[in-house]
């Protein structure tokens, strides 16, 4: 991993940075109710005040013990209550059990995250010299760590309320439903060769993006945009839901036990489609792109579609050759949107499965000791995605970078782009 030299020298600028991402994790819990700290609908998901005591356990991990001899932690099992080694202790396992902990309360959690913030704040401003280059590594890791849970939170919220038979808001706020037709889906031609792929050495990566190698593509084609609720509501009609050939196998048995036969949040009420926002239950709009599907039906729909899902190095290499805009947490959306004309959607809206499972580049180096849990230990039966979606900060997504969801996962932003061989 890398840490921009730029902020790395500076502890004003990166402490400032600090106070804006702890603040943001915040403002995202604000709407929430002290009932809704606690909810954890499914064990892929986290209630929000874990989150909250998650992201503080790192800075007193990896930050305030290693660095600083006077710091005295907030409560000494909270080491435990809230890493992510997901050990189990007695019958209590700390992943699927989360939910269960109405102590610590709500108000301890805010204490203990002021706590570690008081701490940070002298520790960054009291740090030697010769320790600043690498307390500085590990409090950009840790910002951009945070960002990735603010994402989840997004996540885990919709799933918790969208559980909850009165479906509730996040956002109480009036929606109009965009009745726009969908662009034409056109295709894009990319070439084939060598080309290398992985971070530059310009700013932050995750080591999961390194080392930077070369690959070689055949020519191919991707999709000028994502596939649509229209288009997969065809798929269904078609009975995509019921042919055993479209599918890995895998995917059909997955689809068997978990009762699949629509996106996640779909439901059809008098004859209407609906759909789970983080603003409550509102018309499908069929020009939107379609979310909360698994890699399994992503797949199948790529096969019913006569085409299939892109690799990981094509869309690096085509989100490379893109300027970094598109509809992300900072539109206020929180949906994915409409493509408009010349709008491919290579960012933001909505995190694309690839056909490439999650592995270790080659020469790839985790972190020595605890800190090699990011991201090396996770390389198993996962599958990547690129992109960035509508609820990740804009300056956190880059065109290598790698996130990572297991095949049947369908709470998360994923949406379908397709590819074609030449």
């Amino acid at each position: 991993m890398r840490s921009p030299e730029s902020i790395a020298d500076h502890p004003e600028t990166l402490l400032a940075r600090y106070r804006t991402v702890r603040a943001t994790s915040e403002a995202i819990c604000a709407p929430l109710a002290t009932d809704d700290y606690q909810l954890q609908s499914i064990t892929e998901t986290s209630p929000p005040k874990w989150h909250l005591a998650h992201v503080s356990w790192f800075f007193e991990t990896f930050l305030l013990k290693p660095f600083d001899p006077d710091y005295r932690p907030f409560h000494p099992r909270f080491d435990y209550l809230f890493n992510s080694y997901y050990e189990t202790v007695g019958s209590f396992h700390p992943r699927a059990q989360r939910g269960l902990l109405s102590r610590p309360t709500v108000e301890e959690i805010y204490r203990y995250r002021a706590h570690v913030d008081a701490a940070m704040q002298r520790l960054v401003l009291e740090c030697s010299e010769g320790d600043w280059p690498a307390l500085a590594f590990r409090l950009v890791l840790g910002l951009n760590h945070e960002e990735q849970h603010q994402e989840l939170l997004y996540m885990d919220v919709k799933h918790n309320f969208a559980v909850n038979p009165l479906r509730p808001a996040y956002f109480d706020r009036a929606e109009t439903v965009v009745s726009a037709q969908a662009r034409r889906q056109g295709w894009v031609d990319r070439p084939g060769g060598i080309h290398p792929i992985g971070a530059s050495d310009n700013g932050f990566a995750f080591d999961n993006e390194l080392p930077r190698h070369e690959v070689l593509l055949r020519e191919h084609r991707l999709a000028d945009r994502l596939v649509t609720n229209g288009e997969y509501l065809e798929f269904i009609e078609d009975e995509g839901y019921g042919r055993a050939d479209l599918w890995l196998a895998d995917g059909w048995f997955s689809l068997r036990q978990r009762g699949w036969h629509v996106p996640l949040y779909w439901e059809q009420l008098d004859g209407v489609w609906y759909e789970m926002t983080l603003s409550g239950l509102r018309p499908l709009s069929l020009a939107e792109p379609v979310c909360h599907v698994s890699y399994y039906e992503a797949d199948a729909y790529a096969r019913w579609a006569g085409a299939r899902l892109p690799g990981e190095a094509e869309l690096e290499l085509m989100l490379a050759d893109q300027p970094l805009r598109g509809n992300f947490v900072d539109a206020g959306l929180f949906h994915p949107r409409v493509a408009m004309a010349g709008d491919g959607q290579w960012f933001g809206d909505l995190w694309e499965w690839t056909s490439t499972p999650y592995g270790a580049y080659p020469g790839f180096q985790p972190l020595e000791g605890s800190m090699g849990e990011y991201n090396g230990k996770f390389m198993c039966n996962q599958m990547v995605l690129r992109g960035g979606c509508c609820v990740t900060p804009q300056h956190h997504v880059r065109a290598s970078y790698r996130n990572f969801f297991y095949p049947h996962d369908r709470w998360a932003f994923t949406g379908i782009r397709l590819a074609r061989n030449e």
